[in-house]
């Protein structure tokens, strides 16, 4: 490996470094909150060193946010099959979410549980599904609706899909935030409340409750065939 590509190979390592510092402060102590300086001392380096690749810290917050949104899209279109029944892409698009959220806490809150400043989109970014997770929801929605598998009265699209969103966000912001709860309530294990979110909001929704009930179930003995038991949605914790 040549002078070069050591250099820019050592730059890249200290970008992700950062971001991943950063990320970790923002979603434990606010965007507000945190300093360049503290993002710095966390990695051991001088806030100069931070301004080279990040202007500012609004800056540094965009990046961090497109590069999290990308990866989070990318999940969609790589663990969700693009033909075959809908409602059942639509169950295992659900696991996806929950899983991410489940895994990747930190992440989760600082993208859709925190106060952030705006990240405008770029040139293609909103309408393309591989940077934008709602555009591959909105079009498995409007599939749904063409092949008229969805109540009738059920006409909006993007109304469904954010109802859709709001479902599984519930369940997911339990997860991340909730769990100091338990002295308070008998909270259910994780992988029950999931499936249970993912198979009601299917029958909600669903012009044929019943199919969607056994189809959503379907997807979730498949997801608890290729897990280890630990990750198992559906099954006791």
């Amino acid at each position: 490996m040549g002078i070069t590509e050591r250099r820019e190979r050592e730059r890249n390592e200290l970008r992700r470094q950062i971001l991943d510092a950063a990320r970790e402060l923002f979603a434990k102590r606010g965007y507000e909150a945190v300093t360049m300086r503290e993002i710095a001392r966390r990695i051991e380096y001088s806030a100069t060193a931070l301004y080279i690749h990040f202007a500012d810290k609004e800056t540094l917050m965009r990046e961090l946010c497109r590069q999290d949104f990308a990866a989070f899209a990318q999940g969609f279109i790589d663990q969700v099959a693009s033909t075959g029944d809908p409602i059942a892409r639509l169950a295992r698009a659900g696991l996806v979410y929950l899983e991410f959220a489940e895994h990747y806490p930190e992440h989760y809150r600082l993208m859709f549980m925190s106060d952030t400043p705006p990240t405008p989109p770029e040139a293609g970014e909103r309408e393309d599904p591989a940077r934008n997770a709602y555009v591959f929801l909105h079009a498995l929605v409007s599939e749904l609706m063409r092949n008229e598998l969805l109540r009738s009265e059920l006409t909006d699209i993007d109304l469904v899909a954010q109802t859709i969103w709001a479902t599984v966000h519930g369940a997911a912001s339990l997860e991340v935030t909730q769990r100091k709860a338990e002295q308070w309530l008998d909270f259910r294990p994780r992988n029950e409340r999931f499936a249970a979110a993912l198979e009601m909001g299917a029958r909600s929704i669903a012009r044929d409750p019943e199919a969607a009930s056994r189809i959503v179930r379907k997807v979730l003995e498949e997801a608890e065939a290729r897990s280890p038991a630990s990750r198992r949605i559906g099954k006791p914790e």
